[in-house]
Protein backbone atom coordinates (compact mmCIF):
# COMPACT_ATOMS: atom_id res chain seq x y z
CA UNK A 1 0.00 0.00 0.00
CA UNK A 2 1.68 3.26 -0.70
CA UNK A 3 2.64 5.70 2.33
CA UNK A 4 -0.47 8.06 3.46
CA UNK A 5 0.78 11.75 4.19
CA UNK A 6 0.19 12.92 7.38
CA UNK A 7 -1.19 16.47 6.86
CA UNK A 8 0.60 18.89 9.95
CA UNK A 9 -2.58 20.21 12.53
CA UNK A 10 -3.21 23.88 12.49
CA UNK A 11 -1.10 25.74 14.48
CA UNK A 12 -2.43 25.64 18.68
CA UNK A 13 -4.74 22.62 17.13
CA UNK A 14 -7.03 20.83 20.32
CA UNK A 15 -6.06 17.00 20.14
CA UNK A 16 -9.51 15.13 18.62
CA UNK A 17 -10.70 18.93 17.53
CA UNK A 18 -10.90 19.25 13.82
CA UNK A 19 -9.79 22.41 12.13
CA UNK A 20 -12.72 24.95 11.31
CA UNK A 21 -12.76 26.40 7.96
CA UNK A 22 -12.20 30.56 7.80
CA UNK A 23 -15.60 31.12 6.53
CA UNK A 24 -17.46 29.15 9.17
CA UNK A 25 -15.30 31.51 11.71
CA UNK A 26 -15.68 34.65 10.19
CA UNK A 27 -19.74 33.56 9.72
CA UNK A 28 -20.14 33.02 13.53
CA UNK A 29 -18.26 35.83 14.12
CA UNK A 30 -19.80 38.50 12.15
CA UNK A 31 -23.55 36.74 13.27
CA UNK A 32 -21.71 37.95 16.92
CA UNK A 33 -20.57 40.83 15.66
CA UNK A 34 -23.65 42.09 13.87
CA UNK A 35 -26.03 41.30 16.53
CA UNK A 36 -24.77 42.97 19.43
CA UNK A 37 -23.20 45.91 17.74
CA UNK A 38 -26.65 46.76 17.45
CA UNK A 39 -27.66 47.48 20.91
CA UNK A 40 -25.32 50.53 20.51
CA UNK A 41 -28.37 52.32 19.66
CA UNK A 42 -29.63 51.71 22.94
CA UNK A 43 -26.81 52.75 24.79
CA UNK A 44 -26.47 56.07 22.71
CA UNK A 45 -30.44 56.63 23.11
CA UNK A 46 -29.94 55.91 27.48
CA UNK A 47 -26.85 58.16 27.79
CA UNK A 48 -28.40 61.01 26.02
CA UNK A 49 -30.92 60.32 28.18
CA UNK A 50 -29.45 60.69 30.95
CA UNK A 51 -28.01 63.84 30.20
CA UNK A 52 -24.60 63.05 28.46
CA UNK A 53 -23.58 65.00 25.40
CA UNK A 54 -23.42 63.42 22.24
CA UNK A 55 -19.24 63.86 22.33
CA UNK A 56 -19.39 61.99 25.88
CA UNK A 57 -21.78 59.45 24.95
CA UNK A 58 -19.68 58.56 21.39
CA UNK A 59 -16.30 58.94 23.72
CA UNK A 60 -17.48 56.19 26.07
CA UNK A 61 -17.84 53.68 23.51
CA UNK A 62 -15.24 54.38 21.81
CA UNK A 63 -12.49 54.62 25.09
CA UNK A 64 -14.52 51.71 27.33
CA UNK A 65 -15.91 49.64 25.20
CA UNK A 66 -17.56 47.33 27.70
CA UNK A 67 -20.88 46.77 26.90
CA UNK A 68 -22.78 46.37 30.36
CA UNK A 69 -20.34 49.09 32.07
CA UNK A 70 -21.42 51.48 29.88
CA UNK A 71 -25.03 50.99 30.87
CA UNK A 72 -24.30 50.59 34.68
CA UNK A 73 -22.63 53.78 34.37
CA UNK A 74 -25.07 55.76 32.61
CA UNK A 75 -27.66 53.84 34.19
CA UNK A 76 -26.59 55.27 37.69
CA UNK A 77 -26.23 58.64 36.59
CA UNK A 78 -30.25 58.94 35.19
CA UNK A 79 -30.79 57.99 38.43
CA UNK A 80 -29.01 60.62 39.87
CA UNK A 81 -26.36 59.03 41.39
CA UNK A 82 -22.81 60.27 42.02
CA UNK A 83 -20.54 60.64 39.60
CA UNK A 84 -17.48 58.67 41.25
CA UNK A 85 -19.42 55.84 42.54
CA UNK A 86 -21.43 55.13 39.10
CA UNK A 87 -17.79 54.92 37.88
CA UNK A 88 -16.53 52.45 40.30
CA UNK A 89 -19.76 50.54 39.78
CA UNK A 90 -19.05 50.37 36.25
CA UNK A 91 -15.41 49.62 37.06
CA UNK A 92 -15.97 46.61 39.27
CA UNK A 93 -18.75 45.41 36.60
CA UNK A 94 -16.33 45.78 33.69
CA UNK A 95 -13.23 43.92 36.01
CA UNK A 96 -14.12 40.81 34.57
CA UNK A 97 -12.53 41.13 31.03
CA UNK A 98 -9.60 40.99 33.24
CA UNK A 99 -9.83 37.27 33.60
CA UNK A 100 -10.85 36.97 30.10
CA UNK A 101 -7.55 38.47 29.41
CA UNK A 102 -5.66 35.88 30.86
CA UNK A 103 -7.18 32.91 29.14
CA UNK A 104 -7.21 34.59 26.02
CA UNK A 105 -3.07 35.87 26.07
CA UNK A 106 -2.50 31.90 26.39
CA UNK A 107 -5.06 30.89 23.57
CA UNK A 108 -3.91 33.76 20.96
CA UNK A 109 -0.57 34.07 21.73
CA UNK A 110 0.32 37.60 20.55
CA UNK A 111 3.44 39.51 20.73
CA UNK A 112 3.85 41.68 23.79
CA UNK A 113 3.60 44.94 21.50
CA UNK A 114 0.13 43.44 20.17
CA UNK A 115 -1.61 42.80 23.68
CA UNK A 116 -1.99 46.39 24.66
CA UNK A 117 -4.17 46.49 21.28
CA UNK A 118 -5.74 43.89 21.49
CA UNK A 119 -6.86 44.41 25.28
CA UNK A 120 -9.13 46.24 24.14
CA UNK A 121 -11.70 44.24 22.45
CA UNK A 122 -11.68 41.90 25.03
CA UNK A 123 -14.96 41.30 26.01
CA UNK A 124 -17.54 38.68 26.60
CA UNK A 125 -18.40 38.42 23.09
CA UNK A 126 -14.74 38.32 21.40
CA UNK A 127 -13.98 35.87 24.61
CA UNK A 128 -17.04 33.17 23.98
CA UNK A 129 -16.04 33.20 20.01
CA UNK A 130 -12.53 32.53 20.33
CA UNK A 131 -12.65 29.80 23.25
CA UNK A 132 -15.40 28.10 21.10
CA UNK A 133 -12.52 27.57 18.24
CA UNK A 134 -10.24 24.63 17.99
CA UNK A 135 -6.87 26.11 17.15
CA UNK A 136 -4.68 29.10 17.29
CA UNK A 137 -5.28 30.32 13.88
CA UNK A 138 -9.30 29.78 13.97
CA UNK A 139 -9.15 31.85 17.79
CA UNK A 140 -6.95 34.57 16.36
CA UNK A 141 -9.31 35.18 13.08
CA UNK A 142 -12.45 34.90 15.13
CA UNK A 143 -11.06 37.25 17.68
CA UNK A 144 -9.95 39.69 15.08
CA UNK A 145 -13.84 39.80 13.14
CA UNK A 146 -15.72 39.75 16.26
CA UNK A 147 -13.69 42.36 18.00
CA UNK A 148 -13.52 44.56 14.62
CA UNK A 149 -17.73 44.06 13.44
CA UNK A 150 -18.30 44.45 17.10
CA UNK A 151 -16.32 47.69 17.73
CA UNK A 152 -17.24 49.39 14.33
CA UNK A 153 -20.92 48.90 14.70
CA UNK A 154 -21.29 49.32 18.40
CA UNK A 155 -19.79 53.29 17.84
CA UNK A 156 -21.56 53.61 14.57
CA UNK A 157 -24.99 52.80 16.32
CA UNK A 158 -23.85 54.71 19.24
CA UNK A 159 -23.57 57.57 17.64
CA UNK A 160 -27.35 57.46 15.71
CA UNK A 161 -28.89 56.72 18.89
CA UNK A 162 -27.43 59.80 20.98
CA UNK A 163 -28.28 62.13 17.56
CA UNK A 164 -31.69 60.71 17.48
CA UNK A 165 -32.24 60.86 21.52
CA UNK A 166 -31.12 64.48 20.62
CA UNK A 167 -33.10 65.19 18.23
CA UNK A 168 -36.52 63.52 20.22
CA UNK A 169 -36.43 65.88 23.03
CA UNK A 170 -36.59 64.04 26.27
CA UNK A 171 -36.13 60.42 26.13
CA UNK A 172 -38.76 59.39 28.86
CA UNK A 173 -41.85 60.66 26.60
CA UNK A 174 -41.12 58.28 24.21
CA UNK A 175 -40.17 55.90 26.78
CA UNK A 176 -36.63 55.48 25.77
CA UNK A 177 -35.32 55.53 29.35
CA UNK A 178 -36.31 51.94 29.65
CA UNK A 179 -33.72 50.97 26.39
CA UNK A 180 -30.88 50.76 28.46
CA UNK A 181 -32.20 48.71 31.04
CA UNK A 182 -34.16 46.12 28.68
CA UNK A 183 -31.05 45.70 26.71
CA UNK A 184 -28.84 44.42 29.61
CA UNK A 185 -31.44 41.85 31.33
CA UNK A 186 -31.33 40.68 27.45
CA UNK A 187 -28.03 40.38 27.15
CA UNK A 188 -27.78 39.23 30.50
CA UNK A 189 -30.55 36.45 30.74
CA UNK A 190 -28.89 33.71 28.76
CA UNK A 191 -25.96 33.71 30.07
CA UNK A 192 -27.74 32.16 33.21
CA UNK A 193 -27.63 28.79 32.69
CA UNK A 194 -27.04 26.95 35.85
CA UNK A 195 -29.35 26.79 39.21
CA UNK A 196 -26.70 28.53 41.12
CA UNK A 197 -26.80 31.32 38.52
CA UNK A 198 -30.19 31.59 38.46
CA UNK A 199 -30.50 31.93 42.11
CA UNK A 200 -28.06 34.70 42.34
CA UNK A 201 -29.42 36.54 40.13
CA UNK A 202 -33.18 36.03 41.69
CA UNK A 203 -31.27 37.37 44.80
CA UNK A 204 -29.68 40.32 43.37
CA UNK A 205 -33.25 41.21 42.42
CA UNK A 206 -35.28 40.92 45.98
CA UNK A 207 -31.78 43.06 47.34
CA UNK A 208 -32.51 45.81 44.97
CA UNK A 209 -35.77 45.96 45.05
CA UNK A 210 -35.72 45.73 49.08
CA UNK A 211 -33.08 48.58 49.33
CA UNK A 212 -34.11 50.70 46.54
CA UNK A 213 -36.28 53.08 48.15
CA UNK A 214 -34.45 53.47 51.64
CA UNK A 215 -31.09 53.75 50.72
CA UNK A 216 -28.82 56.59 48.45
CA UNK A 217 -28.75 56.04 44.54
CA UNK A 218 -26.08 53.28 43.62
CA UNK A 219 -25.52 51.82 46.72
CA UNK A 220 -28.33 49.19 46.21
CA UNK A 221 -26.52 48.46 43.00
CA UNK A 222 -23.40 47.56 44.94
CA UNK A 223 -24.91 45.43 47.77
CA UNK A 224 -26.85 43.34 45.35
CA UNK A 225 -24.00 42.41 44.36
CA UNK A 226 -23.43 40.67 47.62
CA UNK A 227 -25.81 38.28 46.75
CA UNK A 228 -23.19 35.79 44.41
CA UNK A 229 -20.70 35.12 47.30
CA UNK A 230 -23.76 34.62 49.23
CA UNK A 231 -25.21 31.92 47.17
CA UNK A 232 -21.85 30.43 46.45
CA UNK A 233 -21.04 30.47 50.11
CA UNK A 234 -24.13 28.20 51.23
CA UNK A 235 -23.53 26.04 47.89
CA UNK A 236 -20.18 25.45 49.36
CA UNK A 237 -21.64 24.49 52.81
CA UNK A 238 -24.16 22.19 51.44
CA UNK A 239 -21.59 19.88 49.35
CA UNK A 240 -19.72 20.14 52.55
CA UNK A 241 -22.47 18.95 54.53
CA UNK A 242 -23.25 16.24 51.62
CA UNK A 243 -19.80 15.13 51.53
CA UNK A 244 -19.52 14.20 55.29
CA UNK A 245 -23.45 12.60 55.00
CA UNK A 246 -22.50 10.37 52.69
CA UNK A 247 -21.91 6.73 53.85
CA UNK A 248 -18.64 5.23 54.06
CA UNK A 249 -17.79 1.71 52.30
CA UNK A 250 -15.09 0.38 53.25
CA UNK A 251 -12.96 -1.25 50.11
CA UNK A 252 -14.12 -5.01 49.96
CA UNK A 253 -11.29 -7.49 50.12
CA UNK A 254 -10.45 -9.44 46.97
CA UNK A 255 -10.55 -13.33 47.75
CA UNK A 256 -10.20 -14.61 44.04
Amino acid sequence: MPEQTQIPAPEGAAPGRPAKPDAAVIRDALGVGIAVGLSGFAFGVTSAGAGLTVLQTCALSLLVFTGASQFALVGALAAGGNPLTAAAGAFFLGARNAFYGLRLSALLGHRAAVKPFAAHWVIDETAAVTMAQPDRRSARLGFTVTGLSLYVLWNLTTLGGALGAEALGDTRTWGLDAAGPAVFLALLAPMLKTTVERVAAGLAVVLLLMTLPVLPADVPVLLSALAAPAVLFVQRRRERATTTDAPHTEPREDRS
